[in-house]
């Protein structure tokens, strides 16, 4: 029995859109890059990009478990002496671009490297509930569904 390799004249790319709204952060990325890289599909290739296009919206109402909202801090360096700068998560997804949350999750999940920057440039997050990719039809995607501990009031 020989192994099936994809082609690239092959790949079938699908549209999903996804509610992010109640939905915690860390599941959905999950399952969004799997979807991304394409490892739900019995013909999944690792050196292919064959994973669908996703479209998530309402990206600000996205949830977090425990005290992550409050305490969970992220820190940079501006390069200049006494330069070390924070910012809380809350103050990320209440800020001007909530989707950059989403967005870091889901690529800090993804490969590094050319084909990840490839299967990156298939995710698209809004931050509220319409989008432009009305044109491509994509099916309906409930990450809330899947499992109940992926949905938080």
């Amino acid at each position: 029995m020989k192994t099936y390799s994809l082609k690239a004249s092959d790949i079938n790319k699908l549209w999903h859109v996804v509610d992010a709204e109640g939905v915690v952060l860390g599941r959905l990325a999950a399952v969004l890059s799997t979807r991304l890289r394409g490892k739900h599909k019995p013909e999944y290739t690792p050196n292919l990009d064959c994973g669908d296009n996703i479209i998530v919206i309402n990206a600000e109402k996205v949830r977090l478990t425990g005290n992550k909202f409050h305490d969970k801090i992220f820190y940079w360096h501006t390069g200049h002496p006494g330069g070390i700068k924070e910012r809380t998560m809350r103050q990320l997804i209440e800020g001007k671009n909530p989707e950059t949350v989403v967005i870091n999750a889901v690529k800090r999940m993804i490969s590094k490297g050319p084909l990840g920057r490839q299967q990156m440039s298939n995710l698209f997050v809004y931050a509220g509930p319409n989008h432009p990719h009305g044109a491509q039809k994509p099916e309906v995607l409930d990450v809330a569904g899947m499992n109940p501990k992926n949905k938080r009031i």
